[in-house]
């Protein structure tokens, strides 16, 4: 599966948190967000500016950063279909969707789901469905 393959499949399927996503599938997913992501954000800060950088008293650069509209319309927009590709992640690897409200956790929420989203799949079929591998 290619991003672009992997987004449309992601939004063509955005309210179904039943089934499962292959890790291929929900990496894919995640790299094309990623750079659709960052072009909207260089077309955002060529509009309509972007981040500005500071001087502190000892000369240390602070650079800080807020979405533009495109950006932040852009994460408005996919926030379902995100949820749904990960809660169905969660269900490959035969834990509940719900898994990812760990995410919430500063830090330590963020590595446990990655650590999670990077395990292979459950072989055959699981409490949520069939092997989106076969």
């Amino acid at each position: 599966m290619q991003p672009v393959n992997a987004l449309k499949a992601a939004f063509q399927n955005y309210v179904n948190f039943k089934d499962r996503t292959s890790r291929s599938g929900f990496w894919w997913y995640v790299l094309a967000y990623l750079i659709v992501a960052i072009i909207l954000s260089v077309v955002d800060s060529a509009l309509f500016g972007g981040g500005s950088t500071e001087f502190s008293a000892d000369e240390v650069a602070a650079v800080s950063y807020s979405s533009g509209p495109l950006v932040s319309a852009w994460m408005l927009v996919s926030l379902i279909p995100s949820s749904a590709i990960s809660a169905r992640r969660m269900h490959d690897t035969n834990r509940t969707g719900w898994l990812q409200l760990v995410g919430l956790i500063p830090l330590l929420g963020w590595i446990f789901l990655i650590y999670v989203c990077v395990q292979k799949g459950m072989a055959g079929a699981n409490r949520f469905g069939a092997d989106p591998r076969a």
